[in-house]
């Protein structure tokens, strides 16, 4: 076990769920399924050499994967479908002679990548929509909350927590639309012969295109499809997994932003992710809280979104009808693209059902900067009180540049209002002043916002999708 190299994606990142789907049980059991639906397909069709004694036994024997013999096999032929058609055979002795009967390589191959793709994507939709409803309840506690709001990571007019936690859930409804318009589209191969041609089902069926046309239909019906795709060459087109793993990068790249906001944020001690009682945050900085989650979740994004290059690379250089330059590269960039979402979106979940608010922390910072943002307010009140315009804005402009250079040169607090109280052109004291200088004024329509934000967009589908919410996240390390 030890002397090995083993994924970390498997062993540190992502779900036991997501390991399953792309297993070698799960692929094998698939292959045997699909050969299931092309004899029922045939039989079905009148093929009088398949009967329903050989379809029977094929079943009775689908779930027992003799993985050994069929490893024995590849060894000596080189060719792990008819390896496992071989060790399919020795379980099936009466219907050996009609397993994969007129089809090809791809139809096991190519429909089972489909159909575990399919899978994928809706554990991922399962756990993206949990993401979505874990950060509206945040962003509901929240919305009322005034914070700093930064442009360029510079000082900007004040927003609210919650309003800030619409951001990362909008960029993930985005993806939530992506995702459901690929899983729409996703349709199986079918059977469709060496080039797509269906030549050997022509010479099983004595020429017969009207049984022909309807083996697609019967095998996607069987597997739980809507349907095949119209045409292909012997497999289909690779550019299905290339817009797989995009609405994959989609996901990885709205997680990345997320995880740079609390990296930042938590830098800024207003907001953490967990941290668990007997974690270690730094080897030699005992008092450290490192945001190791915010962390894990940005290094595996950047994965993520660079694998999105391996199926559209592929999906430009196949020749023809198909070459297999494609095999290898798909082995390991579709499953590890789906493990390393699937633990995004873990530790995303995870990130925010813990996250720490520290409101204090957040009012404190916000009241440093404000005086700057109420300058405009404040020289309103003061021309409403007889000033003259012109003459405030350059004494706000002046008693600005001199607050500044006060909080950047000598480390001092913001003198801003101040200065103001003491200028007889405003005409305005210190209580009058401080009363301009309540957050809650500067937020605009944030709290409003984020409540129709989130009662007409996303409520509704949460509200579809209820039988999927309530999960939890466990990280292993």
């Amino acid at each position: 076990m030890y002397d090995r190299y083993q994924s970390p994606l498997s062993e540190r990142y992502a779900s036991k769920e997501m390991q399953y789907i792309f297993s070698p049980d799960k692929k094998f059991k698939t292959w045997r399924k699909l050969w299931i639906a092309l004899a029922e397909t045939e039989y079905e069709l009148g093929l009088e050499s398949v009967t329903k004694e050989q379809i029977e036994e094929l079943k009775a024997h689908a779930d027992e994967i003799n993985f050994e013999e069929a490893k024995a096999r590849e060894k000596l032929v080189r060719h792990d479908v008819m390896s496992h058609v071989y060790a399919y055979g020795l379980q099936c002795p009466n219907a050996k002679g009609i397993i994969h009967l007129g089809a090809t390589s791809c139809y096991v191959g190519d429909n089972t990548d489909i159909i575990i793709m399919t899978e994928g994507l809706r554990l991922v939709r399962k756990k993206l929509l949990n993401v979505i409803a874990e950060l509206s309840r945040f962003a509901m506690k929240y919305k009322d909350l005034p914070t700093l709001a930064f442009t360029h990571f510079q000082p900007a007019q004040p927003t609210t927590v919650g309003k800030r936690a619409t951001l990362w859930i909008n960029e993930l409804m985005l993806d939530l639309e992506d995702l459901d318009y690929v899983l729409s589209t996703m349709k199986l191969l079918g059977c469709k012969g060496t080039t797509g041609t269906q030549a050997s089902f022509l010479e099983l069926f004595n020429g017969n295109h009207d049984l022909i046309r309807q083996i697609d239909m019967k095998i996607a019906e069987k597997m739980g499809f809507a349907g095949c795709y119209p045409v292909s060459g012997q497999t289909y087109s690779r550019k299905v997994d290339s817009r797989v793993l995009n609405v994959l990068s989609g996901i990885a790249q709205s997680a990345h932003k997320f995880s740079n906001d609390i990296r930042l944020l938590q830098h800024l001690k207003e907001i953490e992710e967990p941290f668990e009682k007997n974690q270690i945050g730094s080897s030699a900085m005992a008092y450290k809280r490192n945001p190791m989650r915010s962390e894990r979740i940005a290094s595996l994004a950047d994965y993520v979104m660079s694998d999105a290059m391996n199926p559209a690379l592929v999906a430009s250089t196949q020749w023809f009808e198909r070459t297999l330059d494609d095999s290898a590269n798909k082995r390991l960039s579709i499953p590890e693209g789906f493990l390393a979402v699937d633990g995004i979106l873990d530790l995303y979940l995870n990130v925010v059902d813990g996250l720490v608010v520290y409101p204090k922390v957040i009012h404190s910072r916000l009241m440093k900067e404000l005086p700057f943002m109420a300058t405009e307010n404040i020289m309103m009140d003061a021309v409403k009180a007889g000033g003259d315009r012109q003459e405030l804005h350059e004494r706000i402009r002046v008693h600005s540049m001199a607050a500044g250079k006060v909080v950047k040169e000598e480390g001092k607090e913001n003198d801003l209002l101040e200065r103001i109280a003491a200028d007889p052109a405003f005409n305005m004291n210190m209580d009058q002043l401080l009363a301009i200088m309540k957050p809650e004024n500067f937020v605009g329509r944030a709290p409003l916002q984020t409540e129709e934000y989130i009662r007409d967009h996303v409520n509704p589908v949460l509200e579809q999708n209820a039988g999927d919410l309530g999960m939890t996240a466990e990280i292993n390390v």
